[in-house]
């Protein structure tokens, strides 16, 4: 059984954690844990698993506290302490419960997870049959809206310092589809997308900005509906590899942003206001790439 809350008893010190204070089940014993960063600052929300060592069965999962603490109470025997958050190295301890007993939490210092070779620099163009712009809305009092772009360009070109990589992406307004014609069409319409006055839908990257691991974070200007807003694209490089029939060097990432519709003079309140039937105000957009190697040129650093 997993505790979110539980009293630590504190011995001399700031943070200093003596032993825990939980009421044990007769037979069963407890252990904590505190994790930090490689600061040393706590680590609310990091992912701890315990698994029975011998079985592999998962005892208790659960996640740290706002002050990156996390306990448990046990059946004596062995077990495997797995924590993890994102963009670091994930920590395994074994651990020995005993009935009666209740460990004082240890500390556990996440490290940053080592970074993934990046493509080498040059061009890379997107590759339309293996990437997808997908989004995700909330119909308005009914269930999630999905949609794609199915025409689109798009190109990396990765410098020798991978902040300075630039990414532009054009896509095709009309080439908008949610599996319903009608609906289609009305996003299309100039209460929507308005395609005829704006028919592309651009971004362009400023600057990657390196997470930790394989997580960076894509800056840059998305221009749709005539308006320009910066937006931040959280994204999961994905490696590099020689694949497909035509065995082209390759690689792939997944970036996702939440935006919001007002932001782009979409204005969805003033169409409630006329009885039409809207996605709601926010769009989860995602761009599934993959990309080929096109030439060996590198790109001119931003000034």
């Amino acid at each position: 059984m997993a505790f979110g809350l539980f009293r630590r008893r504190r011995s001399n010190g700031p943070g200093a954690v003596s032993a825990l204070s939980i009421p044990l089940p007769s037979g069963a014993g407890a252990f904590g844990c505190e994790v930090v960063d490689p600061t040393g600052q706590p680590m609310g929300g990091a992912e701890v698993t315990v698994t029975e060592l011998g079985s592999h069965r998962v005892a208790v999962r659960g996640t740290t506290d706002p002050y990156g603490f996390f306990a448990a109470t046990l059946p004596p025997g062995s077990y495997s302490v797995r924590t993890m958050a994102e963009g670091l190295s994930p920590s395994r301890e074994t651990v020995e419960i005993a009935a009666g007993v209740a460990h004082p939490p240890a500390r556990v210092m996440l490290q940053p997870a080592p970074q993934q070779e990046l493509p080498p620099p040059g061009t890379w163009l997107f590759d339309p049959p293996h990437t997808a712009i997908r989004f995700i809305a909330k119909h308005v009092g009914m269930a999630h809206v999905h949609g794609r772009f199915t025409r689109f360009d798009g190109s990396i070109r990765v410098a020798p310092n991978m902040a300075d990589s630039q990414v532009s992406v054009r896509i095709d307004a009309a080439s908008i589809t949610t599996g319903n014609k009608t609906r289609d069409n009305h996003l299309r319409s100039a209460d929507f997308l308005d395609v005829e006055r704006y028919p592309y839908i651009d971004f362009a990257s400023k600057r990657f900005v390196y997470q930790g691991g394989s997580k960076w974070v894509l800056q840059g200007t998305l221009t749709m509906h005539g308006t320009s807003r910066s937006v931040n694209l959280d994204t999961t490089y994905l490696g590099t590899v020689n694949g497909g029939y035509d065995q082209e060097l390759r690689c792939a990432a997944l970036a996702k942003t939440e935006l919001h519709r007002e932001d782009f003079t979409l204005n969805w309140r003033s169409m409630l206001a006329r009885g039409i039937a809207v996605v709601g105000p926010t769009v989860q957009l995602e761009l599934d790439v993959q990309a080929m190697y096109h030439t060996h040129d590198t790109p001119t650093p931003p000034e």
